[in-house]
Order: C-alpha cells, then sequence, then structure tokens
C-alpha cells in the first residue's frame, strides 16, 4: 500500500515514526554478540544517556500523540466513554500479557519467578494511566500532574533516605527507586534486587506519555502544517534544554527515569516528529519512509514477533544454535567482530521484515 493511499486524515509521520523507532529497538535488542556492541548501540551504564537510550521514551511519547489523535476522533464520533474504557483496560491487558510471555517463552520456566515489569509490562501501564487520564480529565490536569510529579520524583530521590543507606544517594542499588523495588517488586527483576522498569520509575514514564498526549492534542486541534511544525519544535527544544539544565541537579539517567531524562528525552522526540511531519506530510518526501510505515503500521506485533525470533535463533541446533552458524562465520570473513555483530543485527532486522511486510500488504493490521 503506497504511502500516498494512506487517508489524508492519517497522520503519515506518525506512523513512521513509530516504525522508524520499532526498527531502532529490534537492532539494538538483536546484536551478533553482546560482547562485541558499538558503545551507541548500548545503553548507558547508569547515569548519562546513548542513542539506544532514546529508543523506548520515543515510543512512550509516541503512544501519548497516538492515544490523543485516535479517541479525540472517536470522542466526536460519539463514542461511549464505558466502551472506551473496557477497550482501554482490555488493550492494556492484552500488552502485559504479551510482556509476560516474551519473558517465559520459550521454556516457560517459573523456578525463578515471572519478571511483572519489563518493556511491554511498562508500555502497557503507561498506556492505561494515560489513556483514562485522556478521557476524564483536561489537558491542564495533564501539565499539573506532570509537573508535580517530576518535582516531587526528584524531591523524594533527594530528601528521603533508603534505610541503611541514606538519602539523596543515586547509585545502582542504593536509590529509594531501587529500594522499593526490592522491598515491594514481586518476582523476577531484571537486575537481581531491581529493574530498570520497577514500580516507582514508571510514574515519570507516565509524563514522557503526557508530553506525547499533549503534542497529539496541538496537532488535533490545529490544521495549520506551521502551527503544528512550530509547536512540536519549540516545546521539544524547550523540554530538551530544561532536561540539559536539570541534569546538572538530577542527573538524565534512563535506569531510573529521571525527570531530567523526562524532559531531554520527551524534547528530542517532538523535535524529532515535528522533522518527520515537516519532511513527509507537507514536503512530501515520503517514498524513504516505507520501511518505517510498515513496520509502524503493526508496532507491538513487529516488537513481538521479534522477540520470539530472537529466543528461536539462539535454541541449540545439535552442538550450536542458527544464530553461531551465521554470525561466526561473518566475523571470520570480516576480520571485525563489531561490524560482523552491527550487520547480524540488521540482517535479523530483515528477517523481522519479511512477516510484517506480509501483514502490511494483506492490510491486516494487529490491533494489540
Amino acid at each position: 500500500m503506497p504511502l500516498d493511499q494512506v487517508t489524508s486524515s492519517r497522520l503519515i509521520a506518525l506512523d513512521a515514526f513509530r516504525g522508524f523507532t520499532i526498527i531502532a529497538m529490534i537492532i539494538v535488542n538483536n546484536p551478533g554478540s553482546w560482547q562485541h556492541v558499538y558503545a551507541p548501540l548500548l545503553h548507558a551504564k547508569w547515569h548519562g544517556i546513548t542513542p539506544t537510550d532514546l529508543i523506548f521514551p520515543f515510543f512512550l511519547y509516541i503512544v501519548g500523540v497516538s492515544v490523543a489523535l485516535a479517541y479525540a476522533k472517536q470522542i466526536q464520533r460519539g463514542a461511549e466513554l464505558p466502551r472506551m474504557s473496557r477497550k482501554i483496560l482490555k488493550r492494556g491487558f492484552t500488552i502485559f500479557a504479551l510482556g509476560i510471555f516474551l519473558h517465559l517463552f520459550p521454556s516457560f520456566d517459573l523456578s525463578e519467578g515471572i519478571r511483572w515489569a519489563g518493556v511491554l509490562q511498562r508500555i502497557a501501564v503507561v498506556f492505561v494511566i494515560c489513556a483514562f487520564m485522556y478521557l476524564f480529565t483536561s489537558h491542564r490536569f495533564w501539565i499539573g500532574y506532570g509537573v508535580t510529579v517530576l518535582l516531587l520524583y526528584w524531591i523524594a530521590l533527594a530528601l528521603i533516605p533508603v534505610p541503611g543507606i541514606g538519602a539523596g544517594i543515586l547509585e545502582p542499588g542504593k536509590n529509594l527507586t531501587n529500594w522499593i523495588d526490592e522491598m515491594f517488586l514481586p518476582g523476577m527483576r531484571w537486575e537481581g534486587t531491581w529493574d530498570p522498569e520497577g514500580l516507582l520509575s514508571t510514574l515519570p514514564a507516565t509524563v514522557t506519555c503526557i508530553m506525547g498526549m499533549l503534542s497529539g492534542r496541538h496537532i488535533h486541534n490545529h490544521t495549520s502544517d506551521n502551527s503544528r511544525v512550530i509547536f512540536l519544535f519549540f516545546t521539544g527544544f524547550c523540554c530538551f534544554i530544561s532536561g540539559v539544565i536539570w541534569d546538572w541537579f538530577f542527573p538524565i539517567n534512563k535506569n531510573l527515569w529521571t525527570s531530567s531524562f523526562v524532559l531531554y528525552t520527551g524534547g528530542l522526540a517532538s523535535m524529532s516528529l515535528a522533522f518527520f511531519y515537516y519532511l513527509i506530510d507537507v514536503l512530501k518526501f515520503q517514498k524513504w519512509a516505507q520501511s518505517g510505515l510498515i513496520f509502524g503500521a503493526n508496532a507491538i506485533t513487529a516488537y513481538v514477533l521479534a522477540g520470539i525470533l530472537a529466543r528461536l535463533v539462539i535454541l541449540p541446533v545439535g552442538e550450536s544454535s542458527v544464530k553461531y552458524f551465521t554470525y561466526e562465520p561473518m566475523v571470520q570473513l570480516m576480520g571485525d567482530a563489531k561490524l560482523a555483530s552491527l550487520i547480524w543485527a540488521f540482517l535479523f532486522g530483515a528477517l523481522c521484515f519479511v512477516p510484517v511486510y506480509w501483514l502490511y500488504r494483506k492490510k491486516i493490521f494487529l490491533k494489540v
């Protein structure tokens, strides 16, 4: 389905932005070897940020934009709030369940417990909270909520003492966020005693989504291309600069999803959407965005398929695995393990493209 066949009422740039974000997520999650990865394709070890750290907040921002655009149209068509609410809960449960499924697949071994926290689980929780906020509160409430959460989160991590450690410590495993996970987060945690998608840090993650909702609200309420682009870029730039300044006092940190991280990444997401919108929807430079649109049309499906395939290619085949059989010869051929690892990640992305492209050609859009 060429881009020019997409209905004019749909924001093509948003679909493409979502798709390229998923493509980036698949590539950074699936190197040929985790021992041989270029630094920008790894998460920052603690404080600081890399391009890889932008991917998850970009996706949550896109979720917020999508919520605003989709539900505004449904409300205008006279959709009933109770029915919309049931659909929100159903979708949130489905995404959360898919996260649990990916954690357990393919062994479904429960000996170490279920990882209740995770990428899809956080997406589900954030989506439900923000979608209900969109339906039942005003944009003024969203702004007030966002400002309050970011300030209180900063104050809490700076002033509330962690038992046996003290207040204001932001080191791994010694801060308030990690301590709450250790005390109250059940099941398996990614880092042993705490999880980067844990309990307390989910609150500022909702603010990332709210930033997207505010952008989506403006896009829906203003038909002028100039107004949309200027708003997205200007507000994004202001948030980005605010995040840079806040970093001096409350470091940018993805694992803690700090307030400075929210503003820094949300600002970049808004400016990125402005760029995509101007290039694709205004200037009509659309052909290059086709792959993004294909992945964006079934974004969660693509992510789940990638997760399944990633586990299948490492299953034992005789004394090795499909991944070993394909990656090791590439290392020998190229003589550069990092380059081979990156190329393997792109080839894996191409493998994921096949079923997603088939769905797109058949006009099958799975509303996960």
